[in-house]
């Protein structure tokens, strides 16, 4: 067997302790998966887990980044498949909101329920919103107008996103948000 068709190595004990807090906390929440949980779903010893995490905090830090890297990838591939344009938004996001698992973001949500109890939260958030941004911003045609365009598009995206999560049905959200985009790339006059 080759190296390329070799089997991918199964994940260490930090990665599956990150994995499986990556589904819990995103899924059911932080505040509501305790760490037992994290422990014993993971497979770990809690003496592993500790020598991984020494705090829970320490597990959302990691999450969040974890989150950032992976969220970040998907944004870019699906911008880059369906156009990277402006109007590649909504398709983009069409697909996420389909997920059976889509449960908003995880970076507005994890603000919502810790805020700045978890020192550092807010920090990866903002970073992660204004990667999003530039991301956004690289879609937009080069203007003197190109970096405010891009806050609006990504403030109507996370609208997008919120209203998609408590909605249960995206519908009513990517229309909105297909509307919001065509007046904010609309040629001025």
């Amino acid at each position: 067997m080759t190296a390329t068709n070799a089997p991918a190595a199964a994940p260490n004990a930090r990665e599956r302790i990150l994995l499986t807090a990556h589904d819990l906390f995103y899924r059911d929440g932080i505040r509501a998966t305790g760490i037992d949980r994290v422990i014993a779903e993971s497979g770990v010893a809690k003496l592993s887990f500790y020598r991984h995490y020494p705090s829970k905090n320490d597990l959302v830090l990691s999450f969040l980044e974890h989150r950032h890297a992976r969220w970040m990838a998907w944004f870019e591939d699906a911008l880059a498949r369906h156009g990277s344009s402006p109007q590649a938004l909504v398709p983009a996001l069409k697909e996420w909101f389909a997920n059976a698992g889509f449960r908003g973001c995880a970076f507005i949500n994890s603000v919502g329920e810790l805020g700045g109890s978890v020192p550092g939260v807010n920090e990866i958030t903002r970073r992660h919103k204004a990667d999003m941004t530039r991301a956004l911003a690289r879609l937009l045609p080069p203007s003197s107008r190109r970096r405010h365009l891009a806050t609006d598009l990504a403030i109507a995206v996370d609208g997008a996103i919120i209203r998609a999560q408590f909605d249960g049905n995206p519908k009513a959200a990517l229309a909105s948000l297909r509307r919001i985009v065509a007046s904010l790339t609309r040629p001025a006059v």
